[in-house]
Parts: C-alpha cells; structure tokens; sequence
C-alpha cells in the first residue's frame, strides 16, 4: 500500500469522527428539508439550495480547511519524518480533506432531493450542476484552506486570509460588479465583467446552475452577459471547463507550498 493511501485513510478515519464535519452535513440535510417543509417545489428548492450551496460551502471548506491543518501539524511533522514522497503525502492529505467534505454535501444535499422525488420536478441538468457545482466549490476551497495555512503559521492570520478569501468571493465580488457597472456603465463594459464573472468560481458555479434551470430573470448582470455571449451547449461547457480549472489552481498551489516548506 502506497504512502498516498496510508495518509488518505488515516484523514478520512479522522475527519469521519468529527462533529463539525457532522454538523455540516446534517445542516444542509436540514436546509433542504425545511425548503420542502414549507412548500418549496422542484425548481425552487434548487434555486434555494444553489443561494445556500454558494455561500455555505467556500465559507466552511475554508474555514474547516484552515483550522484542520493548523491542528494535523504535529500529524504532517511526524509523516515527514518518515521516508515518504513529499508529493505522495500532501496528495493523501488533500484527499483526507477535501472527500469527506464533498460527501457530506453530497449527501446532505442530496438525500432530501432525492426522498422528495424532486429529481422528477426539477431538470436533471440542473442536478447535475447544483451537484458538480458543490463538488467543486469544496474541492478548490479546500486546496485554497491548504495553500493559506501552509503559507503562515500564524492561525489568527491564517484565519483572517481564509474569511477574506470568503469575503471577496462572495459579497465583496457582488460589490465591485455593481460598483464597475456604475463607475463605468457608459463604457462597453462585456468583456471587463465577463472576465471578473470567470475570475470567480462562486459566480461560475451560480450561472451554470441557472443555465440548467432556464431561469433568466436570476442571471444577473454576469449570468445574462455570459449567456448572450455564450448561447446553447457552449456556455455550459465553457462554465464548466472554467470550474474545473478552479478545482485544479488551488491545489497545484498548495501542493507546490508544500513541497517547498521547511517544517
């Protein structure tokens, strides 16, 4: 058994005992089941779902992240003591971090969809996206969380760049599109936001998850502008490639910290 292995199944071991991790997955089940509860349909149990998913999931894979390898050093210490591949050891590390998270979301989101049977209501490329859409939000988060805690071993800072992170993804990016528009609106202003649209994967998540559900009037400015420039199968293509891409930075980032660092 490799050494990827070894560390991969020691972090799930670990992670799958934790509360927190617990808690997160049970609180979107929860989510879910009080969309349903209080007479949400197909569609708009997804919409709900994707505006909980978007800013749920980067806050807690950073967070969790962050605080999860501040906590495994003298565990990340010990390994390098060994005489394992550096590059083998940040794979099963990441793994260990990132596939328990993903799984709670997938189930947490998932199980409720499907006893409600509102995989029957909803499109099914909606599903697929709402789920990718999480998959991957987890997944570069997660290697982000990895690249901040590796990057300073002060966890107040440490903290303070993953909540940042946040911030500009989230409520901060929404901020600056509405601020460009309304410096700049009289200028031809499509490729300056599509360009921001693209350089965040919160935004790229939420348009590809619209697109599935056909829903125009929730687009935004971002979602409408890509949609026009990018019409049939190819925007979601395109979104998709780009959240893809997303998944794959970060982690090259953080595996590169790590290989590099002096412990």
């Amino acid at each position: 058994m490799n050494a990827t292995v070894l560390v991969l199944r020691a972090g799930i071991r670990d992670l799958a005992r934790n509360r927190w991790l617990l808690a997160y997955g049970l609180g979107l089940a929860a989510v879910a089941e009080l969309l349903f509860v209080f007479g949400g349909a197909g569609n708009q149990v997804v919409l709900s779902l994707l505006n909980a998913t978007l800013l749920l999931v980067p806050l807690v894979a950073l967070v969790f992240g962050t605080m999860h390898v501040y906590a495994s050093r003298e565990f990340i210490e010990l390994l390098l003591a060994q005489p394992l591949p550096r590059a083998a050891v940040f794979t099963g590390l990441y793994l260990g971090l990132s596939l328990p998270l993903a799984a709670a979301f997938l189930l947490g989101v998932g199980v409720p969809l499907m006893l409600h049977g509102a995989a029957a209501e909803a499109p099914a490329a909606a599903l697929v996206a709402l789920a990718l859409s999480g998959t991957v939000l987890t997944i570069a988060f997660s290697a982000l969380a990895m690249a901040i805690a590796l990057g300073s071993d002060d966890r107040l800072r440490g903290m303070a760049l993953a909540l940042g992170a946040w911030f500009l993804c989230t409520i901060g990016y929404d901020g600056a599109v509405l601020g460009v528009v309304a410096v700049l609106g009289d200028w031809p202003l499509e490729r300056t936001l599509l360009a921001l649209m693209l350089g965040n994967p919160v935004d790229v998540a939420r348009v590809l998850v619209l697109t599935g559900l056909d829903t125009a009037a929730m687009l935004g400015y971002t979602g409408a502008l890509f949609r026009r420039a990018f019409s049939g199968a190819t925007g979601p293509v395109l979104a998709s490639t780009v959240l893809l891409l997303w998944a794959t930075l970060p982690i090259l980032l953080a595996r590169r910290r790590f290989v590099r660092r002096d412990f």
